[in-house]
């Protein structure tokens, strides 16, 4: 892969980085798909490291902008009190869905995430058994399973969420989902409720 830029396939690497750590296969799957190596992908991962820590860096929203292009769209939210830009990039690794940054005034990034794209389907959550990894996003299953509760991830770019989901046959389940830049990785803990 050449690495002259760090563009928008750099940016996928660095986020397969992260989710190697729970979805090794799937991710070497991917890697194959683009065309890159393990290699690549450390690399990626070091310079993206390198961008975040510099001194000299850019803010996270000009990061993003200067990594990802201009954003497929940027609508302004009242999230409570406060006045935010929602940016949203387009991840061809995962048509489906989108890179959306939310930042507060001044350009202050106060999330990054992978969010559902407005026109593809969500998938539907009905039971422990429909949560595979990497078919729904953070948002996707706290609406599917309420009232989920968030808990710290163990890493930045992680997210825990705790909730009651049945199985198959109706019983009900006290389930901890992990999440990595807010795609399903894995379930590491669910007991019957």
């Amino acid at each position: 892969m050449p690495m002259d830029r760090f563009g928008p396939l750099a940016f996928q690497l660095v986020l397969l980085r992260r989710m190697a750590d729970f979805q090794a296969p799937r991710v070497d799957e991917a890697l194959r798909e683009l065309g890159v190596s393990l290699a690549d992908m450390r690399e990626a991962n070091k310079r993206w490291q390198a961008m975040v820590r510099s001194p000299k860096g850019r803010g996270a929203l000009a990061r993003y902008r200067s990594v990802l292009g201009p954003p497929e769209s940027s609508v302004r939210r009242r999230i409570g009190d406060l006045d935010s830009e929602i940016h949203t990039w387009p991840v061809p690794l995962w048509p489906d869905l989108r890179f959306e940054v939310v930042a507060g005034a001044g350009g202050a990034v106060w999330n990054e995430w992978l969010v559902r794209a407005p026109d593809a389907s969500a998938p539907v959550l009905r039971t422990v058994e429909d949560l595979e990894p990497w078919s729904c996003t953070v948002e996707e299953v706290a609406r599917a399973f309420p009232p989920a509760r968030p808990l710290e991830g163990s890493a930045p770019t992680r997210w825990r969420l705790a909730f009651t989901a049945p199985d198959a046959d109706g019983q009900p389940h006290a389930v901890v989902a992990e999440f990595t830049w807010g795609l399903l990785q894995r379930l590491p803990s669910q007991q019957p409720a």
